[in-house]
């Protein structure tokens, strides 16, 4: 009698030696997959068991074994224009804006961070740091916004001590 892991994790069993020739038979069971003999105190591979190493051998099921993960799993890579367009992003909204309203930074940032957005879209089992991206975009979004309404009020403000002053010579 034997107990397997099936390829869903789960535990099978007890089946006879006739239920698992079957089963290799089927392609249910493979040599990679984990048995307990009855009696052994510990799992083994399937084909490691003398009983069915030559039906395996001539079997034309391809052993794949069903691995779990068992340690930590790979982080995703934050996205390198992700963190730039945020880097830009903050330096626009701050330090920048005192020196031409932020303009090299703040159109930068937010080319970076569309080209972040679209990466970590297209492939985003590989990229991470949306949030940066969206974070980096919204600031050189801000920053260009408020750009434009002290160009405007600039403006104005220009024009307005202009009417003012064609005003007193009448």
């Amino acid at each position: 009698m034997y107990r397997i892991i099936g390829s869903d994790g789960k535990e099978y069993g007890p089946i006879s030696a006739d239920q698992l020739r079957q089963w290799i038979a089927e392609g249910r069971a493979n040599a990679a997959t984990r048995v307990l003999p009855e009696g052994s105190p510990e799992w083994k591979l399937l084909g490691s068991l003398a009983e069915f190493s030559m039906l395996l051998a001539t079997s034309t099921i391809q052993a794949t074994p069903s691995v779990f993960p068992t340690g930590p799993l790979p982080a995703q890579k934050s996205n390198a224009f992700a963190t730039t367009g945020l880097v830009l992003g903050i330096i626009s909204i701050t330090i920048g804006f005192c020196c031409c309203y932020g303009l090299p930074f703040n159109v930068t940032g937010l080319v970076f961070s569309i080209i972040a957005l679209r990466q970590i879209k297209t492939d985003p089992e590989r990229y991470g740091g949306k949030g940066m991206a969206i974070a980096g975009l919204v600031l050189c979004l801000l920053s260009l916004l408020i750009m434009i309404l002290f160009i405007m009020i600039a403006g104005f403000s220009a024009g307005w001590d202009e009417m003012t002053h064609h005003a007193y010579k009448l």
